[in-house]
Order: structure tokens, then sequence, then C-alpha cells
């Protein structure tokens, strides 16, 4: 067998084999819309937790005027965890016309 058969062999291999799959990097759109999922669902997990917390405050406070300030201090921090996880969609739309995506 001679050389350039062995080559014309390999080359006819090669060009018959399925080229792989490449990882495309996501667009800027995928990106904004992965991350305000992302933010979405912390916003509200922390206000949740203060809203939990600013309860069991406010039951144990037992009259205690600082108390109840404190818990209602985490009721107003809830809020505006809410409020924030609400507005993140419209936020992170402005980012993204910032961006140019």
């Amino acid at each position: 067998m001679h050389a350039y058969t062995l080559v014309s062999v390999a080359g006819d291999m090669l060009a018959a084999a399925p080229a792989p799959d490449v990882l495309a990097a996501k667009t800027i759109p995928e990106v904004i819309d992965g991350l305000k999922l992302w933010i979405m669902g912390i916003l509200a997990a922390v206000a949740t937790l203060f809203l939990v917390i600013g309860g069991l405050r406010y039951m144990t406070a037992g009259g205690d005027p600082a108390q109840a300030e404190q818990a209602k201090g985490n009721f107003k921090a809830a809020l505006a965890g809410y409020a924030l996880a609400v507005l993140a969609p419209v936020i992170l739309q402005v980012l993204q016309g910032i961006v140019g995506g």
C-alpha cells in the first residue's frame, strides 16, 4: 500500500465524520431573561423571610413598643423586597435597552 492511499483513506474518514456540536454562547436577551428569573426569585425569597421574621417579632412583642417597631420595619423591608421583585423585569428591560441587546 502506498502512502498516497493511506492519506486518501484517512481523508475520506475525516470527511465522513460528523462535525462536533459547537456550544454557542447565549445572547444578551437570553442572559438577561435568566438573570430576571434569578433576581425575582432571590428577592421574593428574601422578602418572604423578612415577612416571616416581622410576623414572629410582632407576635412575640407582648406589648413591647420597641419590638413592635422592629416588626414594622421588617414588614416595610418585605414590602420593598416584593416591590423590587415585581419591578425586576422592568429594570432589566431598561438595562437591556441600554446595553443594546
